[in-house]
């Protein structure tokens, strides 16, 4: 009896999945259009994000540009123990790092900061007028960005520099001194990027139930306590989602806006793995070896985005997935 009673459940539980399968294809084709909206971006994403990872193949060759590909030396990792053994490269990863760790630290906070002051404002015109201002500086391309900052900061006619002299000091060459330069870099980014990032974190306020902080006003606390208890509790998630995303980007310092900012005389201090990238591949045409330096570029973000998933996890019970 037992033996009758367990086959018939095997067949009923496989009915059930047979069942189940069918239902889900019934449904995918009485959607079949929706599905169909998916191509175009399906395809977008296939051709310029995976195919272009069969240029991967580049890091473990001595690449010629004239054999392709499928002519060139198959090397194996000889690019990686290059690259593993360059003092250029070392410098260049700890610039890399060191500018990275300094708009985190001193950067990441900022935006969050904003966006709970504004959403303490009120007066609805005066705070879309401050939004407009911090965010405009976004829409501007780094080129622009860079002419400014190198007339304000020049040594000889500057604004800054002008002021410096007016006190009795002596002029700067903010664009030429290995200790300044990397202040100007995270200084200028703060300057581009803050408000453009607090949107975010604005659009997260936004979604916090009113009814919290009509409670805690009837409970006496006021607008420096909601916001502590309230508002920044609120956006957590938000916070801890837009760190692991930042620390995948670790080792992009800001490759476009150091490009357009830097000189010779700066490298010691400003030249990053991207801007290295850049002046080995194109300016030496060592194509091979600066793929493998994008590729152990790639490798470092996904471990630290994976790491910091399970990190987060691990101690506040928070991830992205």
């Amino acid at each position: 009896m037992s033996e009758l009673i367990s086959q018939w459940n095997g067949k009923a539980g496989e009915a059930k999945v047979s069942h189940n399968r069918e239902s889900r294809w019934k449904q995918a084709w009485r959607n079949i259009d929706t599905y169909l909206l998916l191509v175009p971006g399906l395809l977008l994403l296939l051709l310029f994000k995976y195919t272009p990872m069969y240029g991967v193949l580049i890091a473990f060759q001595d690449y010629n540009i004239f054999d392709g590909i499928t002519g060139s030396e198959w090397v194996g990792l000889e690019q990686f123990r290059k690259l593993t053994q360059s003092s250029e490269f070392m410098q260049v990863f700890m610039n890399t790092l060191l500018i990275s760790v300094y708009k985190i630290v001193l950067l990441f906070p900022i935006p969050i900061l904003i966006a709970l002051l504004l959403n303490e404002i009120r007066f609805s015109a005066f705070k879309r007028t401050i939004q407009t201002i911090i965010y405009m500086p976004h829409f501007l391309s780094w080129v622009i960005i860079s002419g400014l900052f190198m007339t304000i900061l020049s040594p000889s006619d500057g604004l800054v520099n002008a002021v410096i002299h007016w006190f009795g000091g002596e002029s700067i060459r903010f664009f030429m001194d290995n200790h300044i330069f990397r202040s100007v870099i995270v200084f200028t980014a703060g300057w581009k990027e803050i408000g453009w990032n607090a949107i975010i974190f604005i659009a997260a306020l936004a979604s916090v139930e009113q009814e919290q902080y009509e409670a805690a006003s009837i409970d006496g606390a006021n607008r420096l306590q909601q916001m502590w208890h309230i508002s920044l509790p609120g956006i957590v998630p938000t916070i801890i989602l837009m760190l692991i995303l930042r620390l995948g980007m670790v080792l992009d310092a800001g490759t476009e806006q150091i490009l357009t900012m830097y000189n010779p005389t700066v490298y010691a201090s400003g030249d990053v793995i991207g801007t290295f990238v850049y002046r080995t591949g194109l300016g030496k045409m060592d194509y091979s070896f600066s793929t493998a330096v994008g590729l152990f570029n790639s490798v470092v973000g996904f471990i630290l985005v994976i790491s910091g998933n399970g990190l987060s996890k691990k101690l506040l019970n928070r991830s992205i997935w």
